[in-house]
């Protein structure tokens, strides 16, 4: 009994999500890279399975059922957290969730400009003709549970004010993400009205539910409907899971957050990452690694991350519109806003949308997603490692 609470302890701690999926992108990358399992990985991943439940039937690639099956488990959490964050949570008080806010918009347009003005083909841009300018949303996001890891490791003793700034910054471009794939992404095959309807006449029954008071689990069944409808109608699922949880209300999205959290953590998660981080180091030749792709991304996490992070507060705080995260030191700030440059989960996750079955460029984009966010990782680490030496030396 003493084992397992003491485990139960230690999975209920944020960060430790981080520490699963870094341990779970190891093993894809050994996976993918050992001549032993480099074939069956990909045979798994690439082989088609079937679900036939009544009148529903579905065939679709391993590696497919993750993205578009259990992913919708993780956008359905995000939603239910989102929706907590504005109606309860650190975005109800929009004054005070302003710096933040801003961070995140500034934090997501640089890495996209970057990436766009490396990777453009035509235009004042146009810098060469072997770029890809698909893949500019790729590094808009920061990786919620690696960047509260990294902080938890190399942040101890930072002001709390640091960890609520990352966690709302994280929670916001969460949801542009969201909001970007379902303008770019939103329509994954030729739409198919019937499903379509049916995704809006669960969305309402879900709505009603709520209007009724409905215990929390009756939800469940009809968020699995809008999964189902949305699977055959065309649009993407991982925007009907966010749709679904915005419809449960405060009380009962708290209730179903907490239940699944720990699922979409320590199954969801790294199941998507041991099958997409198993980028095939062979493409890593200096050729690739140096081609527009890759350093786009990278460029957008490591460079654009920061800079759109600081600036954007920067702005705000003059407009004396926000103020600083209290008792911050400028090199903890800075560190921090080089931490948001983490962009695993949700990066690889739009990688996979923006290169849907192209996998050069594909492969690429999750090599330079992977350098981005190792790259991220230590310079925000050694900024505040620094800044911690330089507070104790100054104490002393």
């Amino acid at each position: 009994m003493g084992k397992r609470r003491h485990i139960l302890r230690f999975l209920a701690y944020p960060e430790t999500g981080g520490f699963v999926l870094v341990a779970c992108a190891a093993a894809a990358l050994i996976l993918a890279n050992n001549g032993l399992t480099a074939g069956f990985y990909q045979n798994f991943l690439a082989a088609q399975s079937r679900i036939a439940v009544g009148p529903f039937v579905a065939e679709l690639a391993r590696q497919d059922w993750i993205k578009e099956g259990l992913m919708t488990i993780f956008f359905f959490v995000v939603g239910l957290e989102l929706k907590n964050e504005f109606v309860a949570g650190e975005l109800a008080d929009r004054r005070a969730a302003l710096l933040p806010i801003a961070a995140a918009l500034g934090g997501m347009i640089a890495p996209a400009v970057i990436y766009y003005v490396l990777n453009s083909h035509e235009g004042l841009l146009a810098l060469h003709r072997h770029g890809d300018p698909r893949g500019w949303p790729v590094p808009v996001a920061t990786d919620i549970a690696f960047a509260t890891a990294a902080l938890a490791v190399v942040g101890r003793g930072l002001p709390g004010s640091l960890r609520i700034f990352l966690l709302t910054l994280a929670i916001v471009d969460d949801l542009g993400a969201v909001v970007l794939i379902a303008i770019l992404y939103s329509v994954n095959a030729p739409i198919a009205l019937v499903p379509l309807i049916g995704v809006g006449a669960m969305l309402v029954v879900m709505l009603l539910l709520g209007q009724a008071r409905a215990p929390a689990w009756l939800f469940l069944p009809f968020a699995v409907l809008v999964w189902a409808f949305a699977l055959k109608s065309g649009i993407n699922t991982s925007v009907a899971g966010v749709a679904a949880a915005f419809t449960v209300p405060v009380k009962q999205s708290t209730q179903l957050q907490k239940a699944l959290r720990w699922f979409s953590d320590y199954v969801v998660l790294p199941v998507f990452a041991l099958a997409a981080a198993g980028v095939p180091l062979n493409q890593a030749t200096i050729e690739n690694v140096w081609s527009y792709v890759p350093v786009g991304i990278a460029a957008g996490l490591v460079l654009g991350k920061p800079v759109g992070v600081i600036a954007a507060s920067v702005i705000v705080v003059a407009l004396r519109l926000a103020r600083y995260p209290t008792n911050a030191t400028a090199a903890q700030f800075f560190g921090v806003a080089c931490l948001c440059g983490i962009g695993f989960t949700m990066s690889l996750f739009v990688a996979a949308l923006a290169f849907d079955g192209d996998h050069g460029p594909g492969d690429l984009a999750r090599l330079g997603i992977m350098m981005g966010s190792m790259i991220a990782l230590f310079v925000g680490g050694g900024v505040l490692a620094a800044a911690k030496r330089q507070r104790i030396a100054n104490s002393e």
